[in-house]
C-alpha cells in the first residue's frame, strides 16, 4: 500500500454563533486589561481536515483545531512531499521524518499541530487496512466503557449554571468541569465570584460527583496561590491550567503546595515537553491533546511515560483520536466530553464536521468494534454550512 495523495481543507463556520459575554472564561489575554474580552484570541471557528489517499482505495482522516490555515500550509508545503509514495505502515519512520525535517521551525505549536493531523490520518488508515479499530492496534480494550466528564459550565448567571450542571447529573455524568471567569485584575471581588461558581456547581452535583475547574492559563502564580486554600473545601479532582504552560516551575510550586491536585498539558507538545513536566513533578494529571502533541504516535509514548511516573492521563477535548488512546491505556481512567451545543468558542465544530463521534449514555461511552480505524466519516452535506479553503 502506497500513499498517492494528501488533501487538506480548512472549514470555516459561517453560521450563527453564540455571543460570548465578558468573563465567559479566563484566558491569557486577561492580564492585558485594555484588550480584555470574553475569550480574547481563544475563540476559533475553523478546523483543519486532512485526508490521506492510497493505491488500495483506502482513505485516512485526520484533523486539528489550532491555527488551521497555517497548519494547512505546513502540511501542503513540508509534510506532503515527505509522505507521497511511501508505505503508511512505516508509521514511526514517517513520523520521525516529518519531525526531523521540520525541526528548525516546527518543534512545538503549529508545526507539531500539522504533524498531529497527518499522523492521526495515518493511524485511521492503518486501522482500516487491518479492519480493526485503532485502539486494537494500540493494545486493545482496557475497560468495558470509558467514563466521560461533561466539560462546559462556563461562567454565567448562577441560576443558568446550576441548571446546566443538573442536566449533566440527570444524564448520568459522575464528573463535570467548570470554567472560571475572573482573574488577577478583577481583584478580591472577582475571586469571590469564582468561588461562587464552584460553590453553585458543587451544591447541585453533590459530593458523589467529581468536580474539576479550569483557569485556562488566565491566572498568575500569585493569584493561584491566593485562591487555592479557598478552593480546598470544594474537593476538586483537579485545577486545570492555573498558569501559562511555559511556567513549569509555577506548576511545580502549586502541586507541591498540596491544596488541590494540578492538571496541565493541553498546550504542551512532544514527548520531551512532557518529560520535563513529569521529571519536575509539576502536574498530578497529564492532559495532552492527540491532535496537538504529535498525533497517536506520540500520544502512546507520552501515555507510557506518564504511567511510569504514575501520573494519570486524561486527554483534552474528547474526540475519537483521544478516545482510542484512552481505551488502550489503563492509566487513563476518564475522558473529556464536549456536549453538543450551538457554536460558541469552537470546541463544538467537530460535531458538525464528522459522523461517528461517540455520544455518552449514562455518563460513559463505548467504541464500536465493528468500525475500523477511528470510526469516523466526513459529513460532506454538513460541510455546506462552512466556507472551504482548499
Amino acid at each position: 500500500m502506497k500513499i498517492t495523495e494528501i488533501r487538506t481543507r480548512v472549514v470555516q463556520w459561517k453560521g450563527k454563533t453564540i455571543p460570548l459575554p465578558a468573563h465567559f472564561c479566563t484566558n491569557p489575554m486577561d492580564l492585558l486589561s485594555w484588550q480584555k474580552g470574553s475569550m480574547g484570541n481563544f475563540a476559533f471557528h475553523e478546523w483543519l481536515l486532512v485526508e490521506i489517499f492510497t493505491d488500495a482505495g483506502l482513505v485516512g482522516l485526520g484533523n486539528a483545531g489550532l491555527a488551521p490555515q497555517v497548519a494547512k500550509l505546513v502540511v501542503d508545503l513540508y509534510l506532503k512531499p515527505v509522505l507521497l509514495g511511501r508505505d503508511p505502515w512505516d508509521i514511526e519512520l514517517l513520523w520521525q521524518h516529518m519531525y526531523r525535517s521540520t525541526m528548525a521551525f516546527g518543534r512545538k505549536g503549529i508545526g507539531m499541530t500539522a504533524i498531529s493531523a497527518v499522523d492521526i490520518a495515518l493511524w485511521d488508515l492503518l486501522g482500516k487496512a487491518a479492519s480493526q479499530p485503532v485502539y486494537r492496534l494500540l493494545g486493545g480494550r482496557t475497560k468495558e466503557r470509558i467514563p466521560v466528564y461533561a466539560s462546559r459550565l462556563y461562567a454565567m448567571p448562577l441560576e443558568e449554571l446550576a441548571a446546566e450542571a443538573k442536566r449533566y447529573k440527570d444524564a448520568g455524568h459522575r464528573a463535570m468541569k467548570l470554567r472560571f471567569g475572573w482573574g488577577p485584575l478583577d481583584g478580591a471581588a472577582g475571586l469571590e465570584r469564582n468561588l461562587e461558581l464552584v460553590r453553585t456547581v458543587r451544591q447541585v452535583a453533590g459530593d458523589d460527583v467529581d468536580l474539576m475547574a479550569d483557569a485556562y492559563m488566565g491566572w498568575t502564580l500569585d493569584y493561584a496561590k491566593r485562591i487555592l486554600p479557598r478552593l480546598e473545601p470544594f474537593h476538586l479532582r483537579w485545577l486545570e491550567e492555573p498558569v501559562i504552560p511555559d511556567d513549569i516551575s509555577g506548576y511545580a510550586q502549586l502541586k507541591a503546595y498540596g491544596r488541590v491536585p494540578i492538571a496541565g498539558g493541553e498546550h504542551e507538545f512532544t514527548l520531551f515537553g512532557f518529560q520535563q513536566l513529569l521529571e519536575q513533578r509539576a502536574v498530578d494529571y497529564i492532559q495532552f491533546d492527540t491532535n496537538r502533541v504529535g498525533g497517536i504516535s506520540q500520544a502512546r509514548k507520552i501515555a507510557a511515560l506518564a504511567e511510569a511516573h504514575q501520573v494519570p492521563v486524561v486527554p483534552h477535548a474528547g474526540q475519537m483520536h483521544n478516545y482510542h488512546v484512552v481505551m488502550a491505556s489503563l492509566n487513563s481512567p476518564i475522558a473529556e466530553y464536549f456536549p453538543q451545543v450551538s457554536v460558541e468558542v469552537g470546541n463544538e465544530l467537530f460535531w458538525y464536521i464528522f459522523d461517528g463521534e461517540a455520544v455518552p449514555t449514562g455518563g460513559s461511552i463505548d467504541l464500536d468494534e465493528s468500525k475500523p480505524g477511528l470510526g469516523l466519516t466526513v459529513n460532506e452535506e454538513s460541510l455546506k454550512r462552512f466556507n472551504i479553503i482548499e
